[in-house]
Protein backbone atom coordinates (compact mmCIF):
# COMPACT_ATOMS: atom_id res chain seq x y z
CA UNK A 1 0.00 0.00 0.00
CA UNK A 2 2.72 2.26 0.99
CA UNK A 3 4.65 1.15 -2.33
CA UNK A 4 1.63 2.27 -4.37
CA UNK A 5 0.61 5.42 -2.23
CA UNK A 6 4.73 6.20 -2.98
CA UNK A 7 3.93 5.61 -6.44
CA UNK A 8 1.18 8.13 -6.96
CA UNK A 9 2.53 10.55 -5.06
CA UNK A 10 5.60 10.71 -7.76
CA UNK A 11 3.93 10.31 -10.44
CA UNK A 12 1.40 13.47 -9.77
CA UNK A 13 5.04 15.17 -8.93
CA UNK A 14 6.25 14.82 -12.05
CA UNK A 15 3.40 16.11 -13.63
CA UNK A 16 3.21 18.95 -11.85
CA UNK A 17 7.06 19.81 -12.59
CA UNK A 18 6.31 19.24 -16.12
CA UNK A 19 3.62 21.58 -16.19
CA UNK A 20 5.68 24.15 -14.22
CA UNK A 21 8.85 23.73 -16.32
CA UNK A 22 6.73 24.35 -19.45
CA UNK A 23 4.75 26.84 -18.00
CA UNK A 24 8.23 28.80 -16.74
CA UNK A 25 9.45 28.25 -20.57
CA UNK A 26 5.87 29.09 -22.07
CA UNK A 27 6.41 32.43 -24.84
CA UNK A 28 3.15 34.08 -22.43
CA UNK A 29 5.35 33.56 -19.29
CA UNK A 30 8.31 34.88 -20.53
CA UNK A 31 7.25 37.97 -21.59
CA UNK A 32 6.14 38.69 -17.84
CA UNK A 33 9.74 40.28 -16.85
CA UNK A 34 9.90 41.99 -20.15
CA UNK A 35 6.45 43.56 -19.39
CA UNK A 36 7.34 44.44 -15.89
CA UNK A 37 10.81 46.10 -16.76
CA UNK A 38 9.22 47.90 -19.06
CA UNK A 39 6.44 48.92 -16.80
CA UNK A 40 9.46 50.30 -14.37
CA UNK A 41 11.30 51.88 -16.73
CA UNK A 42 8.80 53.58 -18.49
CA UNK A 43 9.69 51.92 -22.17
CA UNK A 44 5.98 50.97 -22.61
CA UNK A 45 7.28 47.17 -24.07
CA UNK A 46 4.11 44.68 -23.79
CA UNK A 47 6.17 41.75 -25.43
CA UNK A 48 8.68 41.25 -27.65
CA UNK A 49 7.48 38.49 -30.25
CA UNK A 50 9.84 36.20 -32.62
CA UNK A 51 8.83 36.46 -35.46
CA UNK A 52 6.75 39.33 -37.30
CA UNK A 53 4.37 36.76 -38.86
CA UNK A 54 3.13 35.44 -36.10
CA UNK A 55 1.72 39.07 -34.53
CA UNK A 56 -0.42 39.33 -37.84
CA UNK A 57 -3.77 38.20 -36.03
CA UNK A 58 -3.36 40.27 -33.40
CA UNK A 59 -1.99 43.13 -35.94
CA UNK A 60 -5.56 42.79 -37.44
CA UNK A 61 -7.35 43.31 -34.21
CA UNK A 62 -5.60 46.30 -33.30
CA UNK A 63 -6.48 47.83 -36.45
CA UNK A 64 -10.70 47.30 -36.64
CA UNK A 65 -10.61 49.59 -33.35
CA UNK A 66 -7.97 52.48 -34.15
CA UNK A 67 -8.62 55.78 -34.97
CA UNK A 68 -5.89 56.51 -37.31
CA UNK A 69 -3.25 54.32 -38.64
CA UNK A 70 0.42 55.18 -39.62
CA UNK A 71 2.67 52.07 -41.66
CA UNK A 72 6.38 52.50 -43.05
CA UNK A 73 7.48 48.89 -44.35
CA UNK A 74 10.15 47.59 -46.22
CA UNK A 75 7.93 45.94 -48.90
CA UNK A 76 4.08 46.08 -48.26
CA UNK A 77 2.49 42.59 -49.32
CA UNK A 78 0.43 42.81 -45.99
CA UNK A 79 -0.57 46.20 -47.08
CA UNK A 80 -2.99 44.31 -49.92
CA UNK A 81 -3.87 41.33 -47.60
CA UNK A 82 -7.37 40.56 -45.29
CA UNK A 83 -5.49 42.24 -42.38
CA UNK A 84 -5.24 45.45 -43.69
CA UNK A 85 -9.00 45.66 -45.77
CA UNK A 86 -10.77 47.12 -42.47
CA UNK A 87 -8.17 49.93 -42.58
CA UNK A 88 -9.07 51.09 -46.37
CA UNK A 89 -13.11 50.36 -45.47
CA UNK A 90 -13.04 52.06 -42.36
CA UNK A 91 -11.02 54.91 -43.96
CA UNK A 92 -13.59 58.48 -44.09
CA UNK A 93 -16.02 56.71 -41.89
CA UNK A 94 -14.75 55.37 -38.52
CA UNK A 95 -11.18 56.01 -39.59
CA UNK A 96 -9.32 59.58 -39.24
CA UNK A 97 -6.46 58.97 -41.67
CA UNK A 98 -3.82 56.56 -43.05
CA UNK A 99 -0.61 57.00 -43.94
CA UNK A 100 1.63 54.71 -45.80
CA UNK A 101 5.07 55.40 -46.71
CA UNK A 102 7.40 52.49 -49.00
CA UNK A 103 10.51 52.81 -49.25
CA UNK A 104 11.36 54.50 -53.31
CA UNK A 105 11.55 51.89 -55.76
CA UNK A 106 12.52 54.07 -58.43
CA UNK A 107 16.10 55.29 -57.68
CA UNK A 108 17.57 52.41 -58.76
CA UNK A 109 21.09 50.94 -58.26
CA UNK A 110 22.68 52.17 -54.69
CA UNK A 111 19.73 53.19 -53.05
CA UNK A 112 18.52 51.56 -49.72
CA UNK A 113 16.27 49.44 -51.04
CA UNK A 114 18.56 47.73 -53.78
CA UNK A 115 20.93 47.61 -50.85
CA UNK A 116 17.88 45.59 -48.80
CA UNK A 117 17.37 43.63 -52.03
CA UNK A 118 21.38 42.51 -52.09
CA UNK A 119 20.74 41.24 -48.40
CA UNK A 120 17.88 39.08 -49.57
CA UNK A 121 19.46 37.53 -52.26
CA UNK A 122 21.90 36.16 -50.50
CA UNK A 123 19.81 34.12 -48.65
CA UNK A 124 16.69 33.48 -50.86
CA UNK A 125 17.62 32.53 -54.59
CA UNK A 126 14.28 33.89 -56.20
CA UNK A 127 15.28 37.38 -55.04
CA UNK A 128 16.75 38.51 -58.84
CA UNK A 129 17.42 42.19 -59.23
CA UNK A 130 15.01 44.41 -59.44
CA UNK A 131 12.47 42.14 -57.58
CA UNK A 132 12.09 43.84 -54.32
CA UNK A 133 11.75 47.08 -56.80
CA UNK A 134 9.29 45.78 -58.18
CA UNK A 135 7.11 44.05 -55.49
CA UNK A 136 7.05 47.59 -53.81
CA UNK A 137 5.77 49.70 -57.07
CA UNK A 138 2.73 46.94 -57.03
CA UNK A 139 1.87 47.15 -53.56
CA UNK A 140 2.10 51.72 -53.85
CA UNK A 141 -0.62 50.50 -56.84
CA UNK A 142 -2.56 49.14 -54.28
CA UNK A 143 -2.44 51.72 -52.26
CA UNK A 144 -2.60 54.42 -54.62
CA UNK A 145 -5.83 52.65 -55.75
CA UNK A 146 -7.40 52.97 -52.71
CA UNK A 147 -6.23 56.65 -52.00
CA UNK A 148 -7.87 57.77 -54.58
CA UNK A 149 -11.36 56.62 -53.04
CA UNK A 150 -10.91 57.60 -50.22
CA UNK A 151 -8.94 60.82 -49.44
CA UNK A 152 -8.22 59.68 -45.95
CA UNK A 153 -5.61 57.53 -47.36
CA UNK A 154 -2.28 58.98 -48.39
CA UNK A 155 1.04 57.32 -49.76
CA UNK A 156 4.58 58.36 -49.78
CA UNK A 157 8.10 57.16 -50.78
CA UNK A 158 11.22 57.08 -48.90
CA UNK A 159 14.80 56.38 -49.32
CA UNK A 160 15.96 55.39 -45.70
CA UNK A 161 17.73 52.67 -44.70
CA UNK A 162 15.60 49.60 -44.42
CA UNK A 163 15.99 48.67 -41.03
CA UNK A 164 12.27 48.45 -39.56
CA UNK A 165 8.58 47.99 -40.42
CA UNK A 166 6.12 50.33 -37.98
CA UNK A 167 2.67 49.99 -37.88
CA UNK A 168 1.51 52.46 -35.46
CA UNK A 169 -2.03 53.20 -34.12
CA UNK A 170 -3.66 55.65 -31.58
CA UNK A 171 -3.06 53.16 -29.35
CA UNK A 172 -0.25 50.60 -30.28
CA UNK A 173 2.67 50.33 -31.76
CA UNK A 174 4.33 47.41 -33.40
CA UNK A 175 7.95 47.86 -34.69
CA UNK A 176 9.85 44.87 -36.61
CA UNK A 177 13.83 44.97 -36.39
CA UNK A 178 15.15 43.73 -39.78
CA UNK A 179 17.79 40.70 -39.47
CA UNK A 180 20.14 40.90 -42.52
CA UNK A 181 19.50 37.32 -43.12
CA UNK A 182 15.89 37.05 -42.61
CA UNK A 183 12.88 38.26 -44.07
CA UNK A 184 11.03 40.63 -42.39
CA UNK A 185 7.96 38.12 -41.58
CA UNK A 186 10.97 36.01 -39.56
CA UNK A 187 11.99 38.96 -37.43
CA UNK A 188 11.53 40.11 -34.49
CA UNK A 189 8.64 42.60 -33.15
CA UNK A 190 8.22 44.36 -30.51
CA UNK A 191 4.81 45.67 -29.29
CA UNK A 192 4.56 48.98 -27.23
CA UNK A 193 1.66 50.55 -26.00
CA UNK A 194 1.11 54.28 -25.04
CA UNK A 195 2.66 56.07 -23.64
CA UNK A 196 5.44 54.95 -23.30
CA UNK A 197 9.64 55.29 -24.80
CA UNK A 198 9.67 52.73 -27.19
CA UNK A 199 5.71 53.52 -28.74
CA UNK A 200 7.43 57.47 -29.02
CA UNK A 201 10.32 56.19 -30.70
CA UNK A 202 8.37 54.16 -32.93
CA UNK A 203 6.44 57.48 -33.82
CA UNK A 204 9.60 59.27 -34.20
CA UNK A 205 10.96 57.13 -36.43
CA UNK A 206 7.29 57.27 -38.84
CA UNK A 207 7.49 60.70 -39.02
CA UNK A 208 11.12 61.52 -39.55
CA UNK A 209 10.88 59.55 -42.74
CA UNK A 210 8.00 61.29 -43.46
CA UNK A 211 8.91 64.47 -43.13
CA UNK A 212 11.86 63.18 -45.97
CA UNK A 213 9.52 61.59 -48.17
CA UNK A 214 7.97 62.16 -51.73
CA UNK A 215 4.40 61.54 -53.13
CA UNK A 216 4.27 59.23 -55.93
CA UNK A 217 4.62 60.60 -59.52
CA UNK A 218 7.42 63.04 -58.65
CA UNK A 219 10.95 62.08 -59.24
CA UNK A 220 9.75 58.75 -60.37
CA UNK A 221 12.28 57.72 -62.86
Amino acid sequence: MNEFTLGVVSSLLATALTVAAGWAFSMRSRQWPVALLSRLTGLGVRRVIPRQRLASRELTAELTRARWVRVLAGRGNELTRDGFAAVWEAAGRRLEFAQVLLPDPGLGPGSWLARREEEMARVDLGFSAGLLAEQVRVNAAYVSEVARHREQVALRFYDLPNLHRVVITDDVAYLTLYLRTEHGRNSPCVVARRPGLMYDYALQLFTTAWDHSRPPGSGDQ
